[in-house]
């Protein structure tokens, strides 16, 4: 072969070499994205959070008191006033929008944060005239009569004091008064029972005594009786004969 045939062919040779190589080169890997799915799930997982501190448990101690006491709960009062009162027209005071009874029996609540429970007849059948209303009342004393009252007691079991007041009819306890003592006899054994009246000139009128008798397993304390027209007319005066009755009482 002629050395320049020769020459060719190996210079033909190499550039075939080459190009073969550059064919056969593998490009770099690139490097692989995340999936749709996975993109997402990234994107929006919510960032980690510490977990909640514990809530309490029943062992946890009582609430205290500023002073390291344990909280205690109101027990409510242990004095009670029972009244029953009536308005319109009194003797002596003239027509009244507010009960002489229901005056006292008030104060009385507030100087001591006594509860109260009025007496309200379930029959109403009491007239609002002077005249007509004594007449009324005449008739059921005479009768003996039991008229019925509205509405539950109270427990009486919670209380140790229980004031009751009442005007003075006839010289005695309306007869509504009685169906409280006998329907409250057993729940009213022990307990201190203190009268009250209102009145225009009867005093008293010995309701200590017959509340002792018909409450025989209660001690009865000092009553107490105000005039109708000062519970009216005088109510200043009517306070501090009440307090000072209370003080001597020990409340």
């Amino acid at each position: 072969m002629k050395p320049f045939t020769k020459q060719l062919l190996a210079m033909l040779l190499a550039g075939v070499v080459a190009l073969s190589s550059v064919g056969c080169s593998t490009p770099p890997a690139k490097e692989a994205e995340p999936t749709t799915a996975t993109a997402t799930a990234q994107s929006t997982e919510a960032p980690k959070q510490e977990a909640p501190a514990q809530e309490p448990t029943a062992n946890e101690p009582e609430a205290q008191m500023p002073d390291g006491q344990p909280a205690e709960e109101s027990t409510g009062s242990n004095i009670l006033v029972v009244y029953f009162s009536r308005t319109g027209e009194q003797y002596n005071v003239g027509v009244i929008e507010k009960g002489n009874t229901a005056i006292v029996a008030e104060m009385i609540s507030k100087q001591t944060g006594a509860d109260l429970f009025e007496i309200l007849p379930i029959d109403d059948h009491y007239p609002m005239t002077y005249n007509e209303l004594t007449d009324v009342a005449k008739r059921e004393q005479n009768e003996n009569a039991r008229p019925a009252y509205a509405g539950e007691t109270p427990d009486l079991s919670q209380y140790s004091a229980i004031f009751i007041g009442a005007p003075v009819w006839w010289g005695d306890w309306p007869m509504i008064l009685y169906t409280f003592f006998e329907a409250n006899a057993d729940a009213l054994a022990d307990k201190t029972l203190i009268p009250f009246s209102t009145h225009e000139g009867s005093g008293l009128s010995g309701f200590d005594r017959k509340l002792a008798s018909a409450c025989p397993n209660s001690p009865i304390g000092d009553g107490l009786a105000i005039r109708g027209n000062d519970c009216q007319n005088k109510q200043d005066s009517v306070r501090n004969t009440v307090n000072g009755w209370l003080a001597g009482l020990g409340y």
